[in-house]
C-alpha cells in the first residue's frame, strides 16, 4: 500500500504541572531523548523529545501549565501539496473550528502548520515539513538498537486516545476529510450507537482512537512503542522499581491485540508502553466490539472492566 495524504502521528504536546519532574521521567524512565528547549508564545518553557529510532527532530513536546493534558496532536502529511489540500478540505467540511496557521519555526525545525479543533474539542495539526535529525542507528550497515538506551526505550510516539462528545463528527472528519480507515469499533444499543473507533491513516491497527464521554478534550493516554511482549514485562519493572504510579498491567488488549502497560507522569498524564498488534490494510474488513464484551476488549486476560481506567482522564 503506497501511504500518502497523512503519513503518521507527528507530535504530542502534553501539559506538565512543573517541567523538570516531568522531563526526568519522560527521559530517565520512559527513556525518550531531549532534543531541544524554548519558551512559547504565553511565556511558558517547553522541552522537546523523541524516541530513539524516530527520524524526525521531536515527537513529543513538554509544556509547563496550570493544568495537565493535551495541547494538541500533530499530524505529519506527504508534501506541501497536501497541506495545502488537507487545510482546505478542513475548512471546507463545516466539522472543524478554531482553524488558523501557526508560522514556521514556531517549533524547532519545523515547518508552517495548519490548526483546528475538532468536534470532540481536541486541537489538532497538519505540517509537511520537519528537519530529518536521525535515528540513534543511523542508516548505513544499522545495529537492530543503540547503546546507551535509558528506561523503557521506546522507538517512538505511537498513538493516543481521547475523549470527547461529538464522536460521530469527529469519526466523519478523520474519516471522510482526513482519509483515515477504520479498523475496529465499540459499539452499544444493539449497534446503533457507536461509543468507540479506532482509527489508522497507515496500516497499524490504530494511530488515534476516540472514545465517546460527556466531556470535550480530554486526553485518555499517550503511548509509546515497544518491539515485544519482553520489553512491556520489563517497563512493568522500571515502573515498580522506580516508584512510578501504575494504572494496570501487564496485560494484553482485546481491541487491537496489542500487550500493555498503563501508568501515570508526575503530573497526572495516563502513558502507555505497548507492543504488538496487526497489520492493517483498507480491504480488511471493521472489527466490532459489543458494549457487553468490554470487559475482555480492553483488558483480555481478566476480561473485566476497570472504573479507575475509564474516569481518569486529564
Amino acid at each position: 500500500m503506497a501511504i500518502t495524504g497523512v503519513l503518521r502521528p507527528g507530535h504530542v504536546s502534553i501539559r506538565v504541572l512543573e517541567l523538570e519532574p516531568a522531563v526526568k521521567h519522560y527521559v530517565d524512565t520512559i527513556g525518550l531523548q531531549e532534543m531541544a528547549r524554548d519558551t512559547a508564545a504565553d511565556g511558558s518553557p517547553r522541552v522537546f523529545l523523541k524516541g530513539w529510532d524516530e527520524s524526525d527532530h521531536h515527537s513529543v513536546v513538554l509544556r509547563e501549565a496550570d493544568e495537565s493534558g493535551m495541547d494538541y496532536m500533530g499530524w505529519k502529511v506527504d508534501s506541501e501539496a497536501t497541506l495545502e489540500k488537507l487545510s482546505a478540505d478542513v475548512q471546507a467540511s463545516g466539522l472543524a473550528t478554531g482553524m488558523g496557521w501557526i508560522e514556521a519555526g514556531e517549533h524547532p525545525k519545523t515547518g508552517k502548520r495548519f490548526r483546528f479543533t475538532i468536534p470532540t474539542g481536541h486541537v489538532m495539526e497538519l505540517y509537511a515539513h520537519r528537519e530529518v535529525t536521525g535515528c540513534a542507528t543511523g542508516y548505513e550497515n544499522p545495529d537492530p538498537w543503540p547503546d546507551g538506551l535509558k528506561g523503557m526505550a521506546p522507538r517512538s510516539f505511537d498513538h493516543c486516545l481521547l475523549y470527547g462528545d461529538d464522536l460521530d463528527g469527529t469519526y466523519q472528519l478523520f474519516t471522510d476529510v482526513l482519509g483515515f480507515g477504520l479498523s475496529e469499533k465499540v459499539v452499544a444499543d444493539g449497534g446503533k450507537l457507536m461509543i468507540g473507533v479506532f482509527l489508522s491513516c497507515s496500516n497499524k491497527a490504530h494511530d488515534v482512537a476516540f472514545i465517546r464521554q460527556p466531556v470535550k478534550n480530554k486526553l485518555h493516554h499517550v503511548s509509546f512503542l515497544l518491539d515485544n511482549w519482553g520489553e512491556v514485562l520489563k517497563a512493568a519493572d522500571i515502573i515498580s522499581k522506580r516508584r512510578v504510579s501504575l494504572d494496570i498491567g501487564p496485560t494484553r488488549h482485546g481491541i487491537t491485540r496489542g500487550e500493555t502497560v498503563y501508568f501515570f507522569d508526575p503530573s497526572g498524564n495516563r502513558n502507555e508502553v505497548f507492543a504488538g498488534g496487526y497489520t492493517w490494510y483498507p480491504d480488511r474488513p471493521v472489527i466490532t466490539w459489543t458494549d457487553d464484551q468490554l470487559g475482555t476488549g480492553i483488558f483480555y486476560h481478566d476480561r473485566k472492566l476497570n472504573d479507575k481506567f475509564l474516569s481518569v482522564f486529564t
